[in-house]
């Protein structure tokens, strides 16, 4: 009987190690293990559980529990050869090819962008990368590419036949679509190849750790449909029955429904570092129903979670300890008191690096960075001008508003009362864009959109000094609206005052509150640029890989909408 590549390889393995197993309660009793105790850098094959333990890691991105991975390389440069890489040792593929498969009779493995570049997007590259993941839960084997690999079904089938034939699991493997990217080529694989979707993976799973940390707070039950009229306190840990939207700062979520971890609340939560999961059946979750109403450690692990009640004096000084840092905001610049084009926003004969952080004193993030972008010649950016921090500053001088807010944040009622807060704010924002404008001020604007943009719509958009700050981006707090000459329901008058008037909503406010910047040092200058009503697209683009949490795989990631739509 002529033995087969896999079982030489065995046999070869096993004259060396004799004692293979590791562990023998986790083999199945025809699996053999290959690997000694100690983990390789890399292996041609895996026998057994014990083997795959040895060299797994927890994948890049953790959002279903109880999940291992060993990343694999095909080199199609070197007759197909596979290599399950230790994924401790060796986090990213490139550490891996660039360690051991350069030179040495090989091709020369580039630098990391270079390498990310080709071997995940290339029709011609040398590398099928992937991973193997065990998913502990419903005990799933399955092969899994990046989400934005542009890999083809035919190399797909390749890494997944040389994987399947080297590994024991190879008969309960599948195939795992992880992005509608990948999904695209999966749907030419071959039938004899199965497929698992990620609703099928989550089928057999009851708890979903998103944001992995720890929170103290009050535990609250919310049904989702009624946070618009419920008041939620930044001390509170609220569990949800479905995934809203949006949610005022807490500090915890569990929702009954499961997230994606791009979802709104988990990017929320990543930003507050703030405890998020998922768990089925929490609203009728006996340990947590045992717990409403009281204070509550919750710690949110990648593989379990665990709840217990504390005091209030323990709570008082966990949050002492683990107050979010102050957010210093820059402070305002009032010697800026023009309508000013935004080629004359940034200070001149500056490094641009200090150029943006004196203009945002002035002009605030969104205004002073698109300045910078205004700069560049490769990069079309339609014209615009900018109304500095010193008018808004101005405005609530003038009508008594700043002494009305200085009462406000003294007021013990104001203080201890998401309602009275809430309606405050409400009755402050209502008289804010009603109250009078500076005569001089706006016919300043006026005079500048009739000699610039004479009869075309504008949009009027929020820009303050504290907004897209090194650890507090203060995105979706503030509102931007659109004058229109041909409109006397859109004033030019009104679009400013409401602009303005969002620095005062309930939601700005609280974020603000559970990050102690102080709401007067915030100041709310305007960019003002054509406006778009009739966009064929609108997106967002990161500069950063939002499926890898790690930040050791760098990529771009754009999102984009058809129609003018909000992202």
């Amino acid at each position: 009987m002529t033995a087969t590549p896999r079982l030489l390889l065995l046999l070869l393995a096993l004259a060396a190690l004799p004692a293979a197993c590791a562990d023998p309660s986790d083999p199945a009793p025809t699996d053999v293990c290959v690997l000694g105790a100690t983990a390789p850098d890399f292996a041609p094959t895996l026998g057994c559980r014990a083997d795959f333990l040895l060299l797994a890691s927890r994948p890049l991105d953790a959002s279903i529990p109880g999940a291992r991975s060993v990343k694999t390389v095909l080199d199609r440069s070197d007759a197909n050869r596979l290599h399950f890489q230790n994924s401790s040792k060796y986090p990213i593929h490139w550490d891996f090819a660039h360690a051991h498969l350069s030179a040495g009779g090989l091709p020369i493995v580039g630098d990391l962008t270079a390498f990310n570049e080709v071997e995940y997007f290339s029709p011609d590259r040398r590398f099928v990368l992937g991973a193997v993941t065990w998913y502990e839960g419903p005990d799933l084997w399955v092969y899994e590419v990046a989400p934005y690999d542009t890999a083809s079904a035919d190399l797909i089938t390749q890494a997944f036949d040389a994987i399947a034939a080297a590994g024991f699991f190879g008969p309960d493997l599948y195939f795992h679509p992880n992005s509608s990217i990948v999904a695209l080529a999966a749907a030419d694989l071959p039938a004899r190849i199965p497929q698992i979707s990620t609703d099928d993976i989550f089928a057999g799973i009851d708890y979903q750790p998103l944001n992995l940390t720890e929170g103290v707070g009050r535990l609250r039950f919310v049904p989702t449909a009624e946070l618009a009229t419920t008041y939620l306190d930044f001390r509170e840990i609220v569990v949800l029955d479905q995934v809203p939207n949006d949610l005022s700062s807490v500090s915890g979520i569990i929702t009954e429904a499961f997230q994606t971890p791009l979802s709104h609340i988990n990017v929320l939560s990543q930003n507050r570092g703030t405890p998020n999961m998922g768990l089925r059946g929490a609203m009728s979750d006996a340990r947590l129903r045992a717990l409403d109403g009281r204070w509550v450690r919750l710690t949110v692990g990648a593989f379990n979670w665990t709840i217990e009640e504390v005091t209030r004096e323990v709570a008082d000084a966990w949050w002492e300890a683990h107050r979010p840092s102050t957010v210093q905001v820059p402070q305002m610049d009032l010697s800026r008191d023009q309508v000013t084009p935004i080629s004359q926003v940034l200070p001149t004969g500056k490094p641009e690096k200090d150029a943006l952080k004196e203009a945002i004193r002035a002009f605030g993030g969104k205004a002073s960075h698109y300045a910078i972008l205004a700069t560049l010649p490769q990069v079309p950016t339609p014209d615009a001008f900018a109304i500095p921090v010193y008018f808004y500053n101005q405005f609530l001088e003038t009508n008594g508003f700043k002494t009305r807010i200085q009462a406000m944040l003294a007021d013990q009622a104001f203080l201890d009362s998401p309602a009275t807060r809430d309606e405050q704010l409400r009755l402050l924002r209502d008289d804010i864009k009603v109250a009078t404008l500076d005569p001089a001020f706006l016919a300043a604007v006026e005079q500048r959109l009739a000699a610039d943009f004479p009869g075309l719509p504008m949009r009027f958009r929020s820009s303050t000094n504290a907004e897209d700050l090194e650890g507090f981006t203060g995105a979706g707090l503030y509102t931007s609206k659109t004058a229109d000459p041909g409109d006397p329901n859109r004033t030019v008058a009104d679009a400013i005052r409401k602009v303005w008037a969002s620095v005062w909503s309930f939601r700005a406010f609280e974020e603000r509150s559970f990050r102690n910047i102080d709401h007067l040092a915030v100041g709310m200058a305007l960019l003002v640029h054509r406006s778009y009503p009739e966009e064929e697209a609108a997106g967002v683009a990161l500069t950063a890989n939002p499926f890898d949490a790690t930040g050791i795989e760098p990529a771009w990631y754009i999102n984009v909408q058809a129609g003018d739509v909000s992202v």
